[in-house]
């Protein structure tokens, strides 16, 4: 039986722990973070606690002095061994606040929850075939102050994920409110065209991904022409190659999107720059 934390306690997965007057439940009043762990190693944790420590200012959580960095890690490397996830796992940290209404909460201190699952020996490898994707026109993804973070009102990523499904894509490409590109139901997305490589900025509403932003700062290190900014499907569909990076997957080729069709040369190169060490 695997086991879960929450707010310092450890229970049994399937445990009930939150009420319905729980906003987290009722309006998605929370964020979270997706931690890789190898070998009990807890990959990116700086980055991972900054961008969550943004997030609880931006949506006006107070922290109380027992809510650490410093404690979570430890439940977290507790909840891995109690769950026997040493080799490779992925943690979910989910913070949320408590009961109330929408004007009425009971108070603002973060709520967690710890949960972490086993991954795939091959997690973080080069992917040998390519994805399959499709674009995603439904719901768009706003541009905002809420949208470089992993908050809880997840709903575009949730329907595209599900509309990629039902086509049996593996990934579906979520387009902002201005119908540019933004990211993919769980990856921020890269592209090559000739010798540049291009990527949404963070002001077209993608997730402030901590793999995006190692890629970037590996891809400037490596005097690679990289550019920030806005990018039209079009420009998207007419690239050589695409490639979509987060902290868990790393970074994975894409062999199509739609009837476009990709190469991955370029690709693979960085990916064994970038990567090759932690293989």
């Amino acid at each position: 039986m695997e086991h879960f934390i929450f707010n310092g306690k450890m229970y049994k997965v399937g445990t009930d722990i939150i009420s319905a007057n729980n906003r987290g439940l009722r309006f998605g009043d929370g964020i979270f973070e997706t931690i890789k762990s190898v070998n009990s190693r807890l990959e990116f944790l700086d980055e991972h606690f900054a961008r969550l420590w943004k997030g609880l200012k931006i949506l006006q959580f107070n922290i109380p002095k027992h809510f650490t960095p410093e404690i979570l890690q430890q439940e977290i490397e507790s909840l891995l061994h109690k769950n026997r996830h040493l080799h490779l796992a992925r943690i979910r940290l989910t913070v949320f606040r408590g009961d109330g209404g929408l004007y009425d909460a009971t108070d603002n201190k973060p709520n967690y929850i710890i949960q972490s699952w086993a991954s795939p020996a091959e997690t973080g490898n080069w992917n040998t075939n390519g994805l399959v994707l499709g674009i995603y026109k439904d719901a768009k993804k706003s541009c905002d102050i809420l949208s470089n973070l992993k908050h809880n009102n997840f709903l575009p990523y949730a329907m595209g994920a599900m509309y990629a499904k039902n086509e049996k894509w593996n990934d579906a490409v979520i387009l902002n409110s201005y119908g540019r590109i933004c990211e993919t139901t769980f990856t921020n997305i890269f592209l090559i065209k000739g010798d540049v490589i291009y990527t949404p900025a963070l002001a077209e509403g993608c997730i402030a991904g901590i793999m995006r932003e190692n890629m970037i700062r590996k891809l400037k290190a490596g005097n690679y022409q990289l550019m920030e900014g806005k990018i039209e499907l079009d420009e998207l569909l007419e690239a050589d190659e695409v490639f979509l990076t987060n902290s868990i997957y790393n970074m994975r080729w894409v062999q199509s999107i739609g009837d476009k069709k990709y190469t991955n040369q370029k690709a693979q190169k960085i990916f064994a720059a970038v990567f090759s060490t932690n293989q």
